[in-house]
């Protein structure tokens, strides 16, 4: 790439000159900088801090993530949403624990066969921690260099982020390979901003930019057009009885996979069929708040219902208020119904 070693040394220098204080970048702890690896995934920085010092707290090390029962890292998990990270975390730190001794392998090739960890997991632990030269390519860091170059390939084909892998872990240079990885990670998420905001006049690598240079930044990356997402309707129930509200666990496979929630059923069945088929015979039904919630891929419409019930069935759980919110981790998707219920039950 043209002018590489000129842009490598002036990002650094400008990282270095402007990074944000994180706390996960206050050490060189590969197990802190795998976890806020895992926890920035689909997830803001500023949402990010309270819930890595928290878990910190209850994990400060790997062999204590291993050991932690599932439902204490999906309470400490809640909010974050994409539960799935916090269950292939823990399964990689038991595989850590049992192979390697309770330390992250110094491998780059070891990290990818971990669970959960990917290119670019992979790539920001060998760089960051291990000072390796393995490039770490996210959307960011896409973008950047989309611009940097003015190339036309379209950043949502597997064959175009390998091909920004293979360049960048080329270009990384000797001992300083964790600061051009986050420099990259910084510029992309301070400056060269998405959505026809990029902060050109404070960039640092505003000269070598092809795009800048065009008047063309707006018009990279090139990407192709998202799908439209699925939506689902469904039927939430806020079911009651002598004070106990019932939670459902979900099928141990698809969206929220194993988790509880409060029970649903698709909208097209009738409530009293709903509520008979669990064997539950309903008292006083009363109207909620309609709901939405967006997934990455799809969209729930939700009706939602307080009904208080004159049976408990065996098939869920039947818990206090208190009980829920302190042991529980409920996805996000049913908070709202959940608050107005919790209202609702104490009036």
């Amino acid at each position: 790439m043209k002018d590489s070693k000129d842009i490598v040394k002036e990002l650094i220098q400008w990282y270095k000159e402007n990074a944000r204080d994180l706390p996960w970048r206050r050490t060189k702890n590969p197990y802190h900088i795998w976890l806020s690896e895992i926890m920035l995934q689909q997830t803001r920085v500023e949402a990010v801090k309270p819930y890595f010092q928290r878990f910190l707290q209850t994990c400060p090390t790997i062999e204590a993530l291993a050991n932690t029962e599932e439902d204490t890292l999906l309470k400490l998990w809640e909010g974050l949403g994409y539960y799935s990270r916090v269950r292939n975390l823990q399964k990689a730190a038991k595989t850590v624990v049992d192979e390697y001794g309770g330390a992250l392998p110094q491998d780059y090739h070891a990290l990818r066969k971990l669970k959960g960890i990917g290119p670019y997991t992979a790539g920001a632990i060998a760089s960051i921690a291990f000072s390796l030269p393995y490039a770490a390519v996210d959307g960011n860091v896409l973008r950047v260099m989309s611009r940097l170059t003015a190339d036309e390939r379209d950043i949502t084909l597997a064959s175009t982020k390998g091909a920004w892998e293979e360049e960048l872990s080329s270009m990384m240079p000797t001992g300083d390979e964790g600061n051009f990885t986050q420099g990259l990670m910084e510029l992309g998420a301070t400056v060269c901003l998405p959505n026809g905001n990029p902060k050109c006049e404070i960039c640092p690598v505003r000269k070598y930019c092809q795009a800048y240079r065009k008047n063309a930044v707006l018009q990279f990356p090139v990407k192709s057009p998202k799908k439209e997402r699925t939506k689902e309707y469904l039927s939430v129930f806020f079911l009651v009885h002598r004070k106990k509200i019932a939670l459902q666990k979900r099928d141990g496979k698809g969206l929220l996979s194993g988790l509880w929630q409060l029970p649903n059923c698709n909208q097209e069945k009738a409530l009293p069929v709903a509520l008979s088929e669990w064997g539950i015979l309903s008292g006083n039904i009363k109207d909620m708040k309609a709901q939405k919630h967006i997934f990455t891929h799809i969209e729930w419409h939700m009706s939602c219902y307080f009904v208080e019930v004159e049976n408990e069935n065996k098939d869920f759980l039947w818990l206090s208020k208190e009980t829920v919110e302190n042991e529980y981790a409920l996805p996000s998707a049913f908070k709202k119904i959940w608050q107005e219920g919790c209202s609702l039950l104490e009036d």
